[in-house]
C-alpha cells in the first residue's frame, strides 16, 4: 500500500542537502551479498569466535588491546561479507570497572575490536553479537517499508460525540487525513479524519500499538531469543593481522597511536570521564549548592524523565508541585523555594509512545527552546531518540535540524546558557522488541545526533557508553546507580571544578 509520509516532502537548502547526504553515507551499513539469505547461511554466534591479538600475560595501563573476530554461519563455514552488529566491552567484576570497545568491520567476515586498558587488574573481554548482518537487512527493510509498524491514536470529541482515529507520520491508503504539521518547525503529523467530527476537535494523543506479522517464517529465525545479543566464545589461536584492511587503522597502529579511545570508564562503580573532571554529588546538599538559583529544563522521553525523578527523590528540599499531569507523562515540576531552584520535565512532541497525552500538551523541543530567555542560571538538558527507531533516519535528521537551529538561536541571545544532550542508551532486546527498539536503530540515531551537534557549544552525557560498560543488565530505563552517574556528569557541566 502507498503510505502518506510527511518525511518525503522536505524543502532543504543546498547546505542541508549536503549535510543529509553526508549523514546518510556515515550511517551506510554493509549488506549481505544476496537480498535473500537462508537462515543456515546467517551468522552463528556459536561457530563465530574472537581472539586476543598479541596475547601475553601482562599489559600496561594505557596500552591498547586488539581483538580479532571471526564469523561463521550455522554450517560452520567462514562468512565472506560483513554487516554484523557487535557490542564489545572490557570489564573487571571485582573492581566494578568497565569500558566499551570499538568494532571495525572489514567487510570480509572479520572484525577488529579495539580497547584501551584504563585500570590495573584482571580484565575480561566480552564480545556480543546483537544482530547478524542478515537480521540488520530485515531491520533496514522494515524502516523503509513499514514506518507505521508502531501506530498511534487520537480521540476527537465534541459534546457527547467521541471518535478515535489512527495517527502517524505515515498513513496507509488514500483516506482523508487531518494535517497537524507544526506551523513553526514544519514537523509533519497526520490522523485519519473522523467520520462525524472536524479535525479541530482532536483532544488527545496516545500510543495505539504494534503491528504484527511483519516477518516471514525464515526471517523470524533471525530474531529468536537465542540469536539476539549473544556472547561469542573466545578462541586461543593466534591473530591474523593480514585481515586488517582499514588503511587509517593500520597507519595509527604503525605510528603507535591509540584508535577509537572511549569517552570514559567505570571504576569502583564511578564513571571517570576523559572529557572533564567529574564531581561526585553524593550528598543532597552538594546538589542543592550546585543548582541554587537555577532553572533546569528537561525535555525528551522517559530516559531523561528518570533525571527528574532522581533529583526530586534525592534532594529533600525539592518538592514536586502537583500539576495534575498523567503519571509517567507529565509535564512535571519540582521547586525548592528556599534555594530558588526549579526543575521541569516535558516530553517531546510526536511521535511519542506514551499513554494518553492531551493534544495541547504536545510540544516540540525546538518551539519550547524558542520560548526560553536563557542566561547563566538557565540549564537545558534533552534527549530524543527512542521513539524515532521505527522511521527512516531522514525523520530524525529533520527533528534534530530544527532543535539545533533553536539551540543556536538560544546560545546566540544567551551565550551563558548551559545546554546538555543525553545520548541514547542500550536496552534489553528480544525477538519482539528488536523490530521496534533495536540497539542497532539507536546506534544509528546516536551517530547522527553526535555528528549534527559537533561544533555546537553543547555538552554530552554519554549514556550509550555508560549503560554498555556497566555490569548491570541492559535496560531501557537503567537502574539508579547508572542514573546517579549520569547526573554526576550532568551536574559537573553545570558546576564545573574551578581551575
Amino acid at each position: 500500500k502507498q503510505l502518506y509520509c510527511g518525511y518525503h516532502h522536505q524543502d532543504l537548502t543546498p547546505a542541508e542537502k549536503v549535510e543529509q547526504e553526508s549523514l546518510l553515507e556515515a550511517t551506510r551499513w554493509p549488506k549481505p551479498l544476496h537480498t535473500v539469505v537462508p537462515f543456515r547461511k546467517s551468522t552463528d554466534p556459536a561457530h563465530s569466535t574472537f581472539v586476543v591479538c598479541g596475547s601475553r600475560a601482562r599489559f600496561r595501563v594505557g596500552e591498547q588491546l586488539k581483538v580479532l573476530i571471526h564469523t561463521c554461519d550455522f554450517e560452520g563455514n567462514p562468512k565472506q561479507y560483513g554487516g554484523d552488529y557487535f557490542q564489545a566491552k572490557i570489564h573487571s567484576p571485582e573492581l566494578k570497572a568497565g569500558a566499551v570497545g570499538t568494532v571495525v568491520d572489514h567487510e570480509n567476515g572479520s572484525y577488529t575490536a579495539y580497547f584501551t586498558l584504563l585500570w590495573p587488574g584482571r580484565v575480561y573481554v566480552s564480545i556480543f553479537l546483537v544482530h547478524p548482518s542478515e537480521g540488520i537487512q530485515v531491520l533496514q527493510r522494515l524502516s523503509e517499508e513499514r514506518p507505521d509498524r508502531v501506530y498511534f491514536k487520537s480521540m476527537f470529541r465534541s459534546g457527547s460525540t467521541l471518535e478515535t482515529m489512527v495517527c502517524n507520520l505515515c498513513l496507509p491508503g488514500n483516506l482523508t487525513v487531518c494535517n497537524y504539521t507544526d506551523h513553526y518547525t514544519a514537523e509533519p503529523w497526520f490522523c485519519y479524519k473522523p467520520k462525524k467530527l472536524s479535525c479541530a476537535t482532536r483532544i488527545s494523543h496516545a500510543k495505539g500499538g504494534y503491528q504484527k506479522g511483519l516477518l516471514t517464517k525464515e526471517e523470524s529465525f533471525l530474531f529468536q531469543r537465542d540469536n539476539v545479543t549473544v556472547l561469542l566464545p573466545i578462541n586461543e589461536e593466534g591473530c591474523a593481522w593480514w585481515l586488517l584492511t582499514n588503511s587509517r587503522v593500520i597507519e595509527s597502529l604503525r605510528s603507535g597511536k591509540q584508535v577509537f579511545p572511549p569517552s570514559g570508564f567505570y571504576y569502583s562503580n564511578k564513571w571517570k570521564s576523559k572529557r572533564l573532571k567529574i564531581h561526585q554529588f553524593n550528598n543532597s546538599t552538594d546538589v542543592t549548592e550546585c543548582l541554587q538559583g537555577k532553572v533546569i529544563h528537561l525535555y525528551g522521553d522517559s530516559t531523561i524523565r528518570q533525571w527528574f525523578e532522581y533529583l526530586t527523590e534525592f534532594v529533600p528540599d525539592l518538592k514536586e508541585f502537583n500539576l495534575g499531569s498523567p503519571k509517567n507523562v507529565g509535564p512535571f515540576l519540582s521547586v525548592d523555594t528556599e534555594h530558588n531552584i526549579m526543575v521541569k520535565f516535558r516530553c517531546h512532541g510526536p511521535p511519542i509512545r506514551f499513554s494518553t497525552v492531551f493534544s495541547n500538551e504536545l510540544r516540540y523541543i525546538a518551539n519550547e527552546l524558542d520560548g526560553i530567555v536563557g542566561g547563566k542560571n538557565t540549564v537545558i538538558a534533552f534527549t530524543i531518540w527512542s521513539h524515532f527507531s521505527t522511521y527512516p533516519v531522514e525523520v530524525y535528521i529533520r527533528r534534530l535540524r530544527n532543535i539545533r537551529k533553536a539551540v543556536l538561536r538560544l546560545l546566540n541571545r544567551s551565550p551563558e546558557t548551559v545546554v546538555v544532550i543525553k545520548t541514547a542508551n542500550v536496552q534489553e532486546l528480544g525477538p519482539e522488541s528488536s523490530l521496534f527498539n533495536s540497539d542497532w536503530f539507536s546506534f544509528q540515531l546516536d551517530l547522527i545526533m553526535q555528528q549534527m551537534f559537533n561544533g555546537v557549544k553543547v555538552f554530552f552525557v554519554d549514556a550509550w557508553e555508560m549503560t554498555l560498560a556497566h555490569y548491570l543488565p541492559h535496560e531501557l530505563h537503567p537502574q539508579t546507580i547508572i542514573v546517579k552517574n549520569q547526573i554526576d556528569v550532568f551536574l559537573s557541566y553545570v558546576c564545573p571544578y574551578k581551575t
